[in-house]
């Protein structure tokens, strides 16, 4: 009995190993969590905690099969090639997020206490997929209160008892990506001097406008998965749009890749459009 309890503990070990190399997995980079007035270029060298953090988590990628990309490893190629033009702690970190080309980047946000009957450590780590900041897991883990002065031990207590939970839950938000792709809204509308709205005759077939947007969509989106919310004349909402992960050559396909196709088919059709991309947005003007 024992030995055959043995055999099924191997499988069954076996069996889930086989079961999550054999998901495509995202690539991952750890970020640490910055607060108004701190700056991300900086904000590991001032605090020991955040550093072990990140490592536990990249550590805890690292060992169940994931591609991880090292944050300072980034951090200090966009210093040395002077990437960053401007202070501005949003465009640091999008600009570092991009240049790492990782699937889904993680935050570590790191907060000890103490007092007079011991120390304790919460670690607060949050999943979200790159291409559209959308969140994927979260999970606050704490350490426990301990008689130590040793922070870092706590830290890293406190990382491990989050990561299987916080991986598992990432794990099946992004494989439902990968199946149903991603989701993004399109809004259309017109500039104020612009001749056209959404009933003028475009294209070949000179059909109306909202129509051919249509067809395109339906051409174009991820298994022909897409939403209207609503049409006007001067306005036209996708709210829903599903786009694939990886384009055909397996790179990346992002939001901007798929706003790219949206100008190039509006350009192509005769319009003169501008786009702007905020997050899982696409704004399209037609001038």
């Amino acid at each position: 009995m024992k030995k055959i309890f043995l055999l099924f503990v191997v499988c069954f070990s076996t069996a889930v190993n086989f079961a999550q190399t054999s998901q495509q997995l995202p690539k991952i980079m750890v970020i640490p969590f910055t607060k108004d007035g701190e700056d991300l270029r900086t904000i590991l060298d001032q605090n020991i905690n955040r550093r072990i953090a990140i490592t536990k988590i990249k550590e805890g990628f690292d060992s169940r099969g994931f591609t991880t990309v090292d944050f300072i490893g980034k951090l200090k190629a966009a210093k040395d090639n002077q990437i960053f033009t401007s202070d501005n702690q949003s465009d640091i970190k999008s600009k570092v997020i991009e240049m790492s080309g990782c699937d889904v980047y993680v935050v570590a946000e790191v907060d000890v206490k103490k007092d007079n009957t011991g120390a304790s450590a919460s670690v607060i780590i949050s999943s979200y997929d790159t291409s559209t900041g959308n969140s994927l897991s979260n999970k606050v883990s704490n350490s426990g209160k301990f008689e130590t002065d040793d922070v870092g031990r706590l830290v890293s207590k406190a990382v491990d008892k989050s990561m299987e939970e916080f991986i598992a839950t990432m794990n099946l938000k992004f494989a439902d990506i990968l199946k149903n792709g991603r989701s993004v809204l399109v809004d259309f509308s017109f500039s104020e001097n612009s001749s056209y709205d959404m009933t003028t005759p475009v294209g070949n077939d000179k059909l109306a406008l909202s129509d051919v947007l249509e067809e395109w969509f339906s051409t174009n989106s991820f298994n022909n998965n897409y939403h209207i919310q609503g049409t006007t004349n001067l306005k036209m909402i996708f709210d829903d749009v599903k786009i694939p992960v990886k384009d055909k050559n397996q790179n990346n396909y992002t939001t901007n890749k798929f706003a790219l196709e949206i100008f190039k088919y509006l350009k192509s059709i005769g319009l003169e459009p501008n786009k702007e991309i905020k997050g899982s947005t696409i704004y399209i003007t037609i001038n």
